[in-house]
């Protein structure tokens, strides 16, 4: 039984007082317990002495590596604990073993001793050695540029990766069939029926779901559906607008808008303040039109844009030189036209005096307009009341010169389409609900110049708000 063994590579270990020593087996002695090995590596170096024999008693631990040359799993270790008494090593097959004079084997036997901790599982070795070796393949030999034989390549890559036990994980995984097993269509099924006992929102099956987009402002939520038509008046006027949201803004007669703002100031909203309101909205909508944060920087203040006012002697003229007053507080040169008349409204000379102390300029002719083309044109110009101002010279004179210059006009509180207009606008600006405004009003915007809902019962207007976040709003013609 003990020649069975002559040839193996074994790897005994003595103890932390003489290590651990790795070599082939040469002779053992059943009568004297004693095993010999020829060229011995000592802890992983080669040992000086050709040939060491070791007794029984020394002995705490013995590994027998058995290994098989060809194709076949070329290592596998089996480990026996030795006592004091006889070594008992259970029987097997000789092999052939292939006699290695390298130090490569003794790093194995290094590397499975630092594997074997007290108390770890062997399984914790084979999933290890597993994935290496599904990853790398059994067979598969790294070639070296050492120049050492294929075979003794192979031997050492399946000393350290090779492993029996990963034979079935070769198999690649069935996911096309696997995928057959699955039918979708009842499962489905099964969720809606579930869905409907529980008294859910059944969300159909895949052919009968219809994909949506939303936009970055739409909630995916379902919520009570959306009344476009949030304001209803009395009386309708011929037209009617919508916002960029879809909401209808209808228009209204010149006698309800006076009636509206006459409830209002019998409330508290003066005129002073619906005023003051209009001026900072149209001049909020001129800032923008001049180009807004893109032309008003501190490094473009060589570049200041210019704005003619042409402003009458009744309240329109006051809003607009309210609006003058804002645009010139925000560094922005404007030339008021205002004729000189003996007796104005109160309300235009008080925002006269306000406008003066901006250091704005303010002409009384035409001739004192400038010949070039200005930034922008406000033209405040008509009255809702007095169409006689129409044929006055110093009105014919102002509508010429901003007809003939080629600059844009912002119509301030236009009339509505029943009356002229001698200068064609390019955007218009009414106030709280439009008038029916004649085509050549331009592009028509809404301000609001706060009057509060119930005013607007009042006057019998259903109103919910159109603004949103804003004080100025586009509308667009239905």
């Amino acid at each position: 039984m003990a020649a069975d063994w002559l040839g193996s590579l074994v790897s005994i270990n003595c103890g932390p007082t003489l290590g651990v020593y790795q070599g082939e087996v040469v002779s053992v002695d059943q009568s004297s317990q004693t095993i010999s090995l020829r060229q011995p590596f000592h802890n992983g170096v080669k040992c000086p002495v050709p040939e060491v024999t070791f007794s029984a008693i020394d002995i705490k631990e013995l590994k027998i590596l058995d290994i098989i040359m060809g194709n076949a799993r070329n290592s596998s270790s089996a480990s026996t604990k030795v006592g004091s008494g006889p070594v008992g090593v259970p029987k097997v097959d000789p092999r052939s073993v292939e006699k290695v004079n390298s130090p490569q084997h003794c790093s194995k036997s290094y590397g499975e001793r630092h594997l074997d901790i007290p108390g770890q599982p062997k399984g914790f070795r084979r999933r290890h050695n597993s994935w290496s070796s599904s990853s790398r393949g059994a067979n598969q030999a790294t070639p070296k540029k050492n120049g050492v034989k294929n075979g003794q390549v192979k031997l050492r890559d399946d000393e350290c990766f090779g492993d029996g036990m990963d034979d079935g994980l070769e198999t690649d995984f069935d996911f096309e069939g696997n995928l057959a097993l699955f039918d979708k269509a009842a499962v489905f099924s099964e969720i809606d029926i579930s869905e409907r006992r529980n008294g859910a929102r059944s969300r159909g099956t895949p052919q009968e779901q219809t994909p949506t987009r939303y936009r970055h402002d739409e909630n995916i939520l379902e919520a009570k559906p959306i009344v476009y038509r949030q304001i209803t008046v009395p009386q309708p006027g011929t037209k009617e607008y919508c916002t960029d949201s879809g909401l209808v803004v209808p228009s209204i007669s010149y006698e309800l808008h006076q009636r509206l703002l006459s409830v209002a100031e019998r409330h508290g909203l003066s005129l002073e303040r619906r005023i003051e309101m209009t001026g900072v909205c149209a001049s909020q909508m001129g800032l923008t039109l001049l180009g807004g944060p893109n032309r008003f920087t501190p490094k473009n203040l060589h570049q200041r844009p210019t704005v003619a006012l042409l402003c009458g002697p009744h309240v329109q003229g006051a809003q607009g030189i309210s609006c003058g007053r804002h645009l010139a507080n925000h560094e922005v040169d404007v030339i008021l036209f205002l004729p000189n008349f003996v007796k104005m409204l109160d309300s235009v000379t008080s925002e006269v005096t306000l406008f003066n102390k901006t250091g704005g300029k303010q002409v009384s002719s035409v001739k004192d307009l400038p010949d070039s083309p200005v930034d922008l044109i406000i033209n405040c110009l008509d009255c809702h009341e007095n169409t006689f101002l129409m044929d006055q010279p110093w009105y014919r004179a102002a509508a010429d010169w901003a007809n003939q210059n080629r600059a844009p006009v912002l119509s301030l509180d236009p009339p509505g389409s029943g009356q002229g207009q001698a200068v064609e606008a390019k955007w218009s600006l009414s106030l709280c609900l439009p008038l029916p405004l004649a085509e050549g009003a331009g592009r028509v915007y809404l301000c609001d110049i706060g009057i509060p809902r119930q005013v607007f019962q009042e006057v019998g207007i259903k109103y919910i708000s159109p603004f949103g976040c804003k004080f100025v709003i586009p509308l667009h013609s239905a």
